[in-house]
């Protein structure tokens, strides 16, 4: 039965270790609650051999490692997961754009009325934006990219590579349906205030947030 205080070396050893550590807060939670699971029964093992309580401890932390020495390794996984984590959202959201995209505009008074070739080719660009970056998200769940952080030096670079691509591919479908729908707003005025358009505005702003918090968080796992 461990005691209060016994943990006391094992939980410094693991609060300096996650200070290190920037990513998805359940997924650092978890890691940090395996290594923890780990180091007692590590100091357990060492007090069934007879070692103090603090000299366990001790034991078991030298053998578990520096934080400096786990560090790297602890991130590499915390950004795949980040990196996970902003795929299925690309993918959730990409999905919706597809399906419901069209639906702002069925049955408006303007319908008939057509844009000029500038606006019909921002238009399409941006379909093909979502398309690039729904298959940049199917690329990052990939499981050969998803294991490219635990192969050792120079790891980890396909995740890089595909997180920032992704990044940018957003960054730009940002910009684009910016520009789409205030151009929108120019050439139409009742646009403003047609019902579906407000509701896709609405849905697109709180997806671009959704989108921006997981792409924030795989920037800081990658720093």
């Amino acid at each position: 039965m461990r005691g209060e205080n016994e943990a006391t070396i094992v939980e410094e050893r693991l609060r300096e270790l996650g200070a290190r550590l920037r990513g998805p807060h359940r997924l650092k939670s978890d890691l940090l609650t395996e290594a923890r699971h780990g180091l007692l029964d590590a100091v357990d093992a060492y007090r069934e051999d007879g070692l103090s309580a603090t000299e366990a401890q001790r034991r078991a932390v030298a053998e578990f490692g520096s934080p400096a020495q786990l560090a790297p390794a602890y991130q590499a996984e915390l950004a795949a997961g980040a990196l996970r984590g902003l795929s299925l959202r690309v993918i959730a959201l990409a999905t919706v754009a597809f399906v419901a995209g069209d639906l702002t505009w069925q049955g408006s008074s303007w319908g008939g009325d057509r844009p000029p070739v500038g606006y019909q080719l921002l238009s399409a660009s941006v379909g093909w934006i979502w398309a690039a970056a729904f298959v940049l998200a199917v690329v990052g769940l990939l499981p050969a990219v998803r294991s490219a952080p635990r192969v050792g030096i120079g790891s980890g670079v396909g995740d890089r590579m595909v997180g920032a691509a992704l990044t940018g591919v957003l960054a730009l479908g940002v910009l684009a349906g910016s520009a789409l729908f205030t151009w929108s707003l120019g050439l139409w005025d009742a646009a403003l205030t047609w019902p579906p358009m407000i509701i896709g505005v609405l849905v697109a702003a709180a997806g671009y947030l959704w989108l921006g918090r997981a792409a924030r968080t795989w920037l800081l796992a990658t720093r």
